[in-house]
C-alpha cells in the first residue's frame, strides 16, 4: 500500500494567543505526510526554494517519506503569515509570498504513478487535474480545497470534484461551495457534484462524514491548551487516509462500519497532537504509545456498550 500527496511545503509565520513563531516548517504536504507516515508509505510531490533547510528534508526522510518527487529550484520557498488572535478555528492571513510555488508544475516520477491512494492537498485545482492525468487507476482519490479556489477557480474545482471519491472541507468551505448553511444539506449538495463521500472538519466540534444517506461522527479531543491550529486539517486527513490506505481494500469512503469510524478517530487523534505546539513541535514527540492512548481516549468519549432501555 502507498499514498501520494501533492501539495505545498512552506514556511509559516504564525501568531496565536500562546505566542509567535517565525518561518516555522509548514505546508499542506508536510502536515499530511508526517501524519500519514505513521500508518502507510508516503510519496510526496512539492516544490521548495534553495533556502529550504536540509534538516527539514531529513525530518521527512526520517519518517520514511519518499521525497524523490520533491523539486528544489532557484528562488525562495513559499511563505505564509497569519494569526489566530480572534478565532482559533480560522486563521486570518496577513501575507502570502508564493515565491517558487507560483510556478509549481507537479510532475510525478514514474514510480509514483501506480499508488493505491491519492491526496490532492490544497493547491490550484488546475494542478490537481494535472496530477490526476498522471496517476494510473488509484483505488481512492481524495482532495482538499479552500475559499480562495472556490471564489477564483470554481469551474476547475468542480471538474476536480467530478473525478474524486472523497473531499475534505471545513464547515465554512462547505457552506461556500454548496450555498447551504446547514452541514447536512451542504454535504448532500457536494455529493451531487461528484464525490461519494464528504468529510466536514469542524475544529473543536469534531468531524462529520457523509456517504450516501449514511453519516458518521467523531468528537474532537477536549484540550486545555491549543497552541497553534495551523495544519490541523491536513494532519487530520493524513491520519484518516493513512489508515484507510493501510487497512481498506477497495475502500472508497463508504460508511462500512468499523473502519470508517476508526479512520475518523485516527485523523482526530493526529490533529489533536499537532495543535498542542507550533509547527511540528509536538508531532516530533509522538510514539506508538502516545497515539494509542489518545486514540482510546477519543474513542471513549462516545463509546457506549449497552442499548438505551425505556419503560412505559
Amino acid at each position: 500500500m502507498s499514498i501520494l500527496v501533492v501539495g505545498s511545503m512552506a514556511f509559516d509565520s504564525v501568531e496565536t494567543p500562546a505566542g509567535k513563531r517565525e518561518k516555522a516548517l509548514g505546508g499542506s504536504a508536510n502536515y499530511f505526510s508526517i501524519s500519514a507516515s505513521y500508518y502507510t508509505d508516503v510519496k510526496l510531490v512539492a516544490v521548495v526554494g534553495q533556502d529550504f533547510p536540509q534538516e527539514h528534508i531529513q525530518f521527512l526522510s526520517s519518517r520514511g517519506i519518499d521525497t524523490s518527487g520533491l523539486q528544489v529550484v532557484n528562488g525562495d520557498t513559499f511563505h505564509w503569515a497569519g494569526h489566530y488572535m480572534n478565532d482559533l478555528n480560522e486563521a486570518e492571513t496577513t501575507a502570502t509570498y508564493l515565491n517558487v510555488f507560483a510556478d509549481f508544475d507537479p510532475t510525478l516520477p514514474e514510480s509514483y504513478q501506480e499508488v493505491n491512494t491519492v491526496f490532492l492537498a490544497n493547491i490550484d485545482p488546475e494542478l490537481q487535474l494535472k496530477v490526476l492525468e498522471q496517476v494510473k487507476n488509484p483505488k481512492l482519490v481524495a482532495m482538499d480545497s479552500m475559499n480562495f479556489w472556490i471564489h477564483s477557480k470554481k469551474d476547475a474545482l468542480l471538474n476536480v470534484l467530478k473525478k474524486v471519491n472523497m473531499v475534505f472541507v471545513n464547515d465554512k468551505e462547505a457552506e461556500l461551495l454548496s450555498g447551504e448553511k446547514n452541514v447536512v444539506r451542504a454535504a448532500k449538495k457536494i455529493q451531487q457534484m461528484g464525490p461519494s463521500t464528504v468529510v466536514i472538519k469542524r475544529g473543536e466540534y469534531g468531524a462529520l462524514l457523509f456517504s450516501g444517506d449514511d453519516m458518521a461522527f467523531t468528537p474532537a479531543m477536549p484540550l486545555e491548551d491549543v497552541i497553534d491550529p495551523t495544519g490541523a486539517g491536513d494532519t487530520f486527513a493524513g491520519g484518516f487516509l493513512g489508515l484507510a490506505d493501510r487497512e481498506g481494500e477497495d475502500f472508497k469512503g463508504q460508511v462500512d462500519g468499523d473502519l470508517i469510524r476508526r479512520c475518523l478517530i485516527t485523523g482526530t487523534t493526529m490533529s489533536s497532537y499537532v495543535v498542542q505546539g507550533f509547527s511540528f513541535d509536538k508531532t516530533k514527540e509522538l510514539n506508538a504509545n502516545l497515539i494509542l492512548n489518545r486514540w482510546s481516549a477519543i474513542k471513549a468519549l462516545s463509546d457506549v456498550k449497552d442499548d438505551l432501555r425505556i419503560s412505559g
